[in-house]
C-alpha cells in the first residue's frame, strides 16, 4: 500500500492531482476490494506506449478481479462508484524530499463517494515503476512481472491484513537467501562503479549472476526463464539529482519479490544497485 511519506500525486497525462495521500488499507477495505470490478485507466493519448503495454499485460496476467479498461476522461466520475477499483499510473513526490523528485507509480485504489476528488482515493497498494522523465521503455518491459507481483501481494494482504504497514514490502526480504539457487541478471549501467565487472561482483556476491544487455532481460521475461531473477530499479539516471533509488529483485517465472530496498542517490551511492545490496543478500540467513 502507499506509504505515508508519499503525499503529492499527479497522474501522468490522465488527471492532474495535488493532495495528501496518507492512508493504509483497513481489513474492511481489503474485503471490499475483493468484490469490486477493476477499471484500468488509460492515458489520454491513444498512441501512448503505456496504453499498449497496460492493455497487453492486463489481458495476459490480471486475474485478481473482473476488469475493464477506462478512458481517462471518465475516471473522475467513475471514481465515485463504491463497487469499482482502479489501476492507474501516477507521479509521486516524496514528503520532505527537497530534491522535489517525481516517480512514476502503479497504483491500485478503491472507488467510492467518501472522497471529494481523485487524489483522496484509498490505496490498496502501489509499486514504483520508474522515474519521471526517464525513458518509459526502461520499466514498461517489466510491467507484466510487476502486475503479477502486485496481485500476489494483494492476495497476501487479504489473507493476512495484519501485515499492512508503512514498510510492507520489506516483508519480502525474508526471501533473500533463496537467491543462492537463482541466477541474478544485471544490466551494466544499473551497477555501481565498484561492482561494474564480474570480478568485482564475485568478491561480495558468491551466488550465480550474469551481466547482460537490457534486451536480454526482455527475452528472459518473455520466455519465463525458471531460475532467472532481474533488477527492477527506479532512479533518476542523473548524478545531480539526489532522489531515492528503489531496487526490487523479481523472479521471472513466478514474479516473486526476493529483495526490496532504497537509498538516496549521491556521489557515493549512485543511481544503481550497490555493493552493500549484494553484500547484504549474500549474508542473509535462511528462513
Amino acid at each position: 500500500m502507499k506509504k505515508i511519506i508519499f503525499c503529492l500525486i499527479v497522474l501522468l497525462p490522465l488527471v492532474h492531482i495535488q493532495a495528501q495521500r496518507e492512508y493504509l488499507p483497513s481489513p474492511e477495505d481489503l474485503a471490499r476490494f475483493q468484490t469490486t470490478k477493476t477499471y484500468v485507466v488509460l492515458s489520454d493519448n491513444p498512441m501512448d506506449d503505456y496504453n499498449f503495454s497496460i492493455r497487453e499485460e492486463v489481458n495476459k496476467h490480471w486475474d485478481l478481479t473482473e476488469y475493464e479498461f477506462l478512458e481517462h476522461d471518465d475516471f473522475a466520475e467513475k471514481s465515485l462508484d463504491a463497487e469499482a477499483s482502479f489501476l492507474y499510473a501516477a507521479v509521486v513526490n516524496l514528503e520532505k524530499d527537497k530534491s522535489r523528485a517525481r516517480y512514476v507509480y502503479l497504483c491500485l485504489s478503491l472507488g467510492g463517494k467518501d472522497h471529494k476528488n481523485i487524489d483522496e482515493l484509498k490505496d490498496i497498494t502501489n509499486l514504483p515503476l520508474g522515474y519521471q522523465g526517464v525513458d518509459e521503455e526502461n520499466y514498461l518491459s517489466h510491467l507484466g512481472t510487476l502486475l503479477r507481483f502486485m496481485q500476489d501481494h494483494v492476495r497476501t494482504l487479504m489473507a493476512d491484513p495484519a501485515r499492512v504497514s508503512q514498510n510492507v514490502l520489506q516483508h519480502y526480504n525474508k526471501n533473500m537467501w533463496e537467491l543462492k539457487n537463482k541466477t541474478l541478471y544485471l544490466v551494466e549501467d544499473e551497477l555501481a562503479p565498484d561492482i561494474s565487472s564480474g570480478a568485482q561482483i564475485s568478491k561480495v556476491y558468491p551466488f550465480p549472476f550474469k551481466i547482460v544487455e537490457r534486451e536480454k532481460i526482455v527475452e528472459l521475461i518473455a520466455s519465463g526463464e525458471k531460475e532467472a531473477v532481474f533488477l527492477h530499479k527506479t532512479g533518476p539516471q542523473d548524478k545531480n539529482v539526489s532522489s531515492r533509488v528503489f531496487k526490487m529483485l523479481l523472479g521471472v517465472a513466478d514474479a516473486k519479490l526476493f529483495y526490496y530496498n532504497y537509498h538516496k542517490a549521491s556521489d557515493k551511492n549512485p543511481d544503481a544497485i550497490l555493493k552493500n545490496d549484494l553484500r547484504r543478500i549474500s549474508k542473509a540467513p535462511q528462513h
